[in-house]
């Protein structure tokens, strides 16, 4: 595994704003469509609750949660959650990075990235 892994949508602007950073700064990192690898529920969870909640791992601001139906917006339980990430990746916030032995972050700007990294 490489030391850092992007996961995140091929298509998405932010994630090849942060991928094409990555590659600027030289940071060895592997990417993860989650769409074509889903992320296993037991893993989601866990980065639900490194973040603190499912509310910071979920993009309630997309065209995608907008879509949902009114009863889907308001998941009760882990399980249901999960489910509904599993049905709508698009949901999950993007980039989300993992870094070997730091905690998981979600999302890119170009701070955020140098702080994240060192670099600048």
């Amino acid at each position: 595994m490489a030391a850092v892994m992007l996961y995140g949508l091929p298509n998405c602007d932010t994630c090849k704003k942060a991928r094409n950073w990555l590659g600027r700064f030289e940071v060895e990192h592997a990417f993860v469509d989650y769409r074509a690898q889903p992320v296993p529920a037991a893993t989601l969870k866990a980065w639900a609750t490194e973040l603190g909640g499912w509310e910071k791992l979920v993009n309630k601001a997309s065209t995608t949660w907008r879509n949902l139906l009114p009863q889907r917006k308001d998941p009760r339980s882990d399980p249901e959650w999960t489910l509904l990430l599993k049905e709508y990746p698009a949901l999950i916030r993007r980039p989300v990075v993992l870094r070997e032995g730091e905690p998981v972050t979600v999302g890119f700007t170009d701070n955020s990235f140098k702080k994240l990294f060192a670099k600048g």
